[in-house]
């Protein structure tokens, strides 16, 4: 699995940024899950591809990584092997150096059938969910030939009484699968600031060298409550957090910025274009070698 070094998660409004500014990123982070229409389980076709974006890519000439949103790994319903197979025609297609997605769920069944509420939820952990988890990584393992990396998530809430913290919760998943991790430092920047997390502690047990990717982000204020909104400039701190930890992430391959698209034109050019310059400057000074 080749490094790749500094990346920057695709939006549409982010398209003419790497056109205009070729060099500044090494990979480009795609959501799969954006880039096709899902007509339902029922149909037949159920995706239809958007070609456009896959012929953006090659003519960029861009490394690319996945980073889905539509697992819902973590999720107590049937779990959508379709939904897979989607993806692993889609690293094939692309090429991609891994794929990812987060220790969440997003869908539910109701008495009117299922629902997507759009949003990573926490998981309940505890064993019962990690036997779930650790199953469904290694069918997703089994179907995507590429490395998986699961996400640590934001808890705004906890979805019921956990038995273990999330940093044991993924080494465990990381041991028994051999999956890899994306160590999301916004993410857990948000959960010091809002649930008072020990970030030093976390830090301590979950297994660094199994940290493939890294993500950085800005979030805003609301009620009392940071966001992870991915709406600007990533906090000092998490740049403080992303020095610490990338010398002590020996698989480490790539450092990806995260920004909404509706962002972009309140953000700009100069500032994106600081912030990757500042993850790729993290790098160097860290001794940490990536390259295309």
């Amino acid at each position: 699995m080749a490094a790749v070094g500094v990346g920057l998660s695709l939006q549409p409004q982010l398209l003419q940024f790497v056109d205009a500014n070729p060099g500044a990123v090494d990979y480009i982070e795609l959501v799969p899950d954006t880039s096709w229409t899902d007509l339902g389980p029922k149909s037949s076709p159920r995706y239809v591809d958007h070609d456009d974006i896959i012929e953006w890519l090659k003519c960029k000439g861009l490394a690319v990584v996945l980073h889905s949103i539509g697992l819902s790994i973590a999720g107590f319903h049937a779990f959508d092997r379709e939904h897979v197979e989607q993806i692993a025609r889609w690293q094939r297609r692309l090429g991609a150096r891994w794929h990812s997605d987060h220790l969440a769920w997003h869908r539910a069944i109701t008495t009117t059938g299922e629902v997507n509420v759009n949003l990573t939820l926490p998981a309940t952990l505890d064993r019962q969910t990690l036997e779930l988890v650790v199953d469904r990584v290694n069918a997703v393992q089994s179907a995507v030939d590429a490395p998986f990396l699961l996400e640590n998530n934001v808890y705004y809430f906890d979805c019921g009484e956990n038995q273990v913290d999330e940093a044991r919760f993924l080494a465990e998943v990381s041991d028994r699968t051999g999956c890899g991790l994306l160590l999301d430092l916004h993410n857990l920047w948000v959960n010091f600031v809002n649930r008072g997390w020990d970030l030093v502690g976390y830090l301590q047990v979950i297994p660094l060298d199994r940290v493939v990717e890294i993500h950085v982000a800005g979030g805003l204020e609301m009620d009392g409550f940071w966001l992870d909104a991915h709406s600007g400039i990533a906090p000092n701190e998490v740049w403080h957090l992303l020095a610490d930890v990338a010398p002590l992430c020996h698989g480490l391959r790539g450092v990806t910025f995260e920004l909404f698209g509706s962002w972009y034109e309140t953000l700009g050019d100069h500032e994106l274009m600081d912030q990757l310059d500042r993850a790729r400057s993290v790098l160097d000074a860290s001794g940490v070698q990536v390259s295309t």
